[in-house]
């Protein structure tokens, strides 16, 4: 049997892998314990009780600054703050604590995972802007610069991109490493007063509110549900190597947020405000998934019309429990 540790594990993701572990989506893995480490893990007791089985161990560090790490079979790295408010008041802070968190972990896996293995959890945000006659990105895209990505986004994205080289390093160095590039989601744990659209459409639907798309130009987006999300890291760490491969996370099932807002919208018996379109303008975020299907064997077991169902699904069986 085999351990876990999540680091950043209080989050979105962590919450996701703590649902999935309790469901037993793990066992094909053979883990057994979890190990959430986070700057106050304790705060899941509050959040999300039902999430902190007996096998779940909560462990209160900051990855930045702290000098122990609890020893693990394998090892997911998703420490970083994803609220886009964050970036844009405080920039060059963030960018710092992605820095740190990455070259802090690293000097420390090389002490406590030697025989780990490891994903870091990095972000589309690397491929700078997806260019309007490109549908979807793959891993092997550089951008040409990072000038035409909007305010609030260039620091996230150049701090990921460092932590990556870290992590890549840590391969040169004998480790089991790999990337995980991820992309949008849905699912339960989802914020959804943040700055994700569709938590905010999940909000939307369950208070029966209309649906408002500001947006005046083309925006696409793709979202993961998270049980793929977890089986796909899983499947990734599992294949961590000292080649530290990089894979795309995320759907390829690309939507205009104006369409979605507006299926929902008749879907769920709501109102959906959308602007027109008014600005020949695209800002499209949606990966090529052709590797990890092709090297991995993994597809999507939800589209998206099921992973919206499940996400109201399970948040009002949250509410009721």
């Amino acid at each position: 049997m085999k351990t876990l540790l999540v680091i950043g594990g209080s989050g979105f993701f962590g919450k996701s892998i703590l649902d999935a572990f309790s469901r037993g989506l793990l066992d094909p893995w053979q883990v057994s314990k979890i190990i959430v480490m986070a700057r106050n893990a304790e705060a899941l007791l509050d959040e999300a009780p039902n999430l902190v089985g007996k096998n779940v161990e909560l462990y209160s560090a900051d990855i930045t600054k702290t000098d122990l790490l609890p020893s693990a079979d394998y090892v997911i790295h998703a420490a970083a703050s994803t609220d886009v408010r964050d970036y844009l008041t405080r920039p060059e802070n963030e960018k710092r604590n992605i820095q740190a968190g990455a070259y802090h972990y690293c000097d420390l896996a090389k002490k406590y995972h030697k025989e780990s293995k490891i994903v870091y959890v990095s972000s589309g945000a690397v491929y700078g802007k997806q260019p309007d006659n490109l549908d979807r990105l793959q891993e092997t895209f550089i951008p040409d610069n990072w000038d035409n990505m909007d305010t609030g986004k260039i620091d996230y994205a150049l701090a990921k991109k460092d932590a990556e080289n870290a992590i890549v390093q840590l391969g040169f160095d004998g480790l089991k490493v790999s990337i995980a590039r991820c992309f949008a989601f849905v699912g339960p744990w989802l914020p959804r007063d943040q700055h994700f659209a569709i938590g905010n459409f999940m909000d939307n639907i369950l208070k029966k509110t209309p649906i408002i798309v500001k947006a005046n130009h083309r925006v696409y987006r793709s979202y993961m549900y998270a049980d793929d999300l977890v089986e796909w890291l899983m499947t990734i760490v599992e294949h961590a190597s000292a080649e530290c491969p990089i894979y795309n996370v995320g759907s390829d099932e690309g939507v205009m947020l104006g369409d979605l807002a507006e299926k929902l919208a008749l879907s769920y018996g709501i109102t959906a405000d959308v602007n027109k379109i008014t600005v020949d303008k695209i800002d499209r975020y949606i990966p090529s998934v052709d590797k990890v299907t092709r090297t991995l064997g993994l597809q999507l077991k939800y589209d998206l019309d099921l992973a919206v169902k499940k996400t109201i699904e399970n948040i009002c069986l949250k509410q009721l429990s």
